[in-house]
């Protein structure tokens, strides 16, 4: 007898941070619908966290295009099928156009929501929220076994940002590191991970030479995102700025201190019981006065200072003691 299947098209966002706070739909659903078949539309940056989606059948890669036609070619890959289900976060006409049994279509919240709890309400999940969540597979966790094996608790961090006004100065991650893994630190003997895309290798040099060579992980653009993720999970503690490697360590577990400035922690805070938000003086809505669009080329972070850093992660640490 042939097997009942339930399609669904998962349209995720092009961002990475976006598409993490967005994935505990696709893990819920995966739960709930035993024979759903997934079809998932990301953008090039964010395909490869869906490659190990349970009854996956297809990952279509959404590159965008003049006028719109990004849109008409993905219409024509999907239409022929019937779906039980689209799920579009990006908010687009897709669903009415292909006519599926049931539609759920992002719409922004009438009131600043956090952008998990914005997405449960796609699924009318709002009263219990899906936590973000990544699919991982048995040879994403053996590379990320081998990646952290050896001894001590490690610290990741992450220093760059998408802008340069959300980036924390790196020597000031560096003085973090070395105060939380020097002698008399909460992580004393532990190891330095920092994690980064191919682009960030100049924000990540002060942070790796915080560390002794032999107790630094670099995973500066050497490793692929579903590794990154599982290599996160084994850290003690992560610290990084609004970024999608933030989002990515509080889906992966790991306790995870987000550092916020010209950015609002109460629509993109990581998310998790272990999870924990920090910001100077200034609040979202002085950067919103002095810089409208958010746009422009100077550091907004300068008012965090390291000491406020290292006491929000000495307290994460001591409410996360296993």
């Amino acid at each position: 007898m042939a097997t009942r299947r339930f399609p669904i098209l998962f349209i995720t966002q092009s961002r990475i941070g976006d598409a993490v706070l967005s994935s505990g739909l696709v893990k819920a659903l995966a739960d709930e619908i035993e024979d759903a078949r997934f079809t998932i539309v990301a953008g090039p940056l964010t395909a490869p966290l869906f490659a190990r989606v349970p009854r996956l059948d297809r990952i279509i890669v959404m590159e965008k295009m003049r006028w719109g036609g990004h849109w008409l070619e993905l219409w024509g890959k999907v239409r022929l099928r019937r779906w039980g289900l689209v799920a579009d976060m990006r908010g687009s006409a897709m669903a009415a156009a292909l006519r599926p049994r049931r539609r759920a279509v992002h719409r922004p919240a009438a009131r600043p929501t956090h952008k998990v709890l914005e997405a449960a309400r796609l699924l009318r999940m709002e009263d219990e929220p899906p936590a973000p969540f990544i699919f991982t597979g048995p040879e994403d966790e053996a590379r990320a076994d081998e990646i952290t094996r050896g001894g001590g608790p490690i610290l990741a961090i992450a220093p760059a940002a998408n802008w340069v006004g959300k980036t924390w100065p790196a020597e000031r991650f560096a003085r973090v590191a070395r105060e939380l893994l020097g002698p008399g630190g909460p992580m004393a003997g532990g190891r330095l991970m920092v994690v980064g895309g191919p682009a960030d290798r100049r924000d990540a040099a002060p942070v790796l030479s915080a560390a002794p060579r032999e107790r630094v992980i670099d995973l500066v653009g050497r490793e692929d995102l579903l590794v990154i993720h599982a290599a996160l999970a084994r850290a003690r503690l992560f610290i990084g700025g609004d970024s999608g490697l933030m989002h990515l360590a509080a889906a992966a577990g790991a306790p995870t201190l987000g550092l916020f400035g010209p950015s609002d922690e109460r629509l993109y805070g990581p998310w998790g019981p272990k999870a924990r938000a920090v910001r100077g003086s200034r609040a979202f809505e002085d950067f919103k006065r002095l810089d409208p669009h958010l746009d422009q080329a100077l550091c907004h972070m300068m008012d965090l200072g390291v000491e406020t850093v290292a006491r929000a992660a000495r307290d994460l640490l001591a409410a996360t003691e296993r």
